[in-house]
């Protein structure tokens, strides 16, 4: 365990689908390192590149794809090699009173259901997109199925909370979400289809100590519980799936 003399503060910058498991997680971490502090930013990744970009402190970065931590790198944001530490699989929710009637995913390309994404930048509305690409290829599902939907998207949210919001809310028919934004609140308010394996994509999380950490023993201390077993458990009881093998990314340049 690092001894922390005096006190210390921890930035955790995470992908927004990562909030209910890192809250859970932070309070560990503050529990077993006494002094340290853990504030956490949750936003798209797409949104925390940017502020890091601009200067916002951070010491560990988590995204919700291998793009945005690519481009971390590529940008010397981060300072160690990165570890993918869960996975995570699309769904498509819908209000539980279900206004658009919707039974099966072939409904989504119904016209006048309104279909909510996250953005094509954010992690969330790339594995969705890709979904829907997959299902042209699905029985039962018409070729042009993707443009299809993309004709009834109402909304593109800057995080998939945004999405599940919506649909929550009423405000749109449909959307896709991860299956760990399926929390037990949420729960109570939508109903899930589930996507099957060959037309789904399997999202990959990884996480890295930043170059800007103030602290990279407490950041890395950080980095070890999330693989931690305990950490793992949090994870997968909020819906995650484990990282199938240990993946490492290449160190940021010097």
């Amino acid at each position: 365990m690092i001894r922390v003399i005096g006190s210390a503060v921890l930035h955790v910058f995470a992908a927004a689908s990562l909030s209910e498991a890192f809250t859970t997680l932070g309070a560990e971490f503050e529990r077993t390192h006494p002094g340290v502090s853990v504030r956490f930013n949750f936003a798209g990744s797409q949104q925390l590149i940017f502020q890091m970009q601009q200067g916002a402190s951070a010491d560990v970065f988590a995204s919700a794809d291998q793009r945005w931590m690519e481009y971390a790198r590529g940008h010397d944001l981060v300072a160690e090699p990165s570890r993918v530490f869960a996975r995570n699989r699309m769904v498509v929710i819908v209000p539980r009173t279900n206004p658009a009637r919707i039974e099966r995913l072939e409904d989504l390309a119904r016209p006048g259901v309104k279909v909510v994404l996250a953005a094509g930048a954010v992690p969330a509305g790339t594995y969705s997109r890709e979904v829907l690409r997959n299902l042209r290829a699905a029985p039962g599902f018409p070729p042009e199925y993707d443009k299809r939907v993309f004709a009834n998207l109402v909304s593109e949210e800057d995080n998939v909370k945004g999405v599940v919001a919506k649909v929550q809310l009423g405000e749109a028919d449909a959307g896709l979400a991860y299956r760990s934004d399926v929390t037990a609140a949420v729960a109570r308010n939508i109903r899930v289809f589930e996507i099957a394996d060959p037309y789904n994509v399997l999202a990959s999380y990884p996480i890295a100590v930043t170059r800007s950490a103030t602290d990279p023993e407490i950041a890395r201390a950080f980095l070890e519980l999330v693989e931690s077993p305990k950490g793992q458990r949090v994870l997968a009881q909020h819906g995650f799936l484990a990282a199938e093998r240990p993946v490492e990314l290449p160190a940021a340049r010097p």
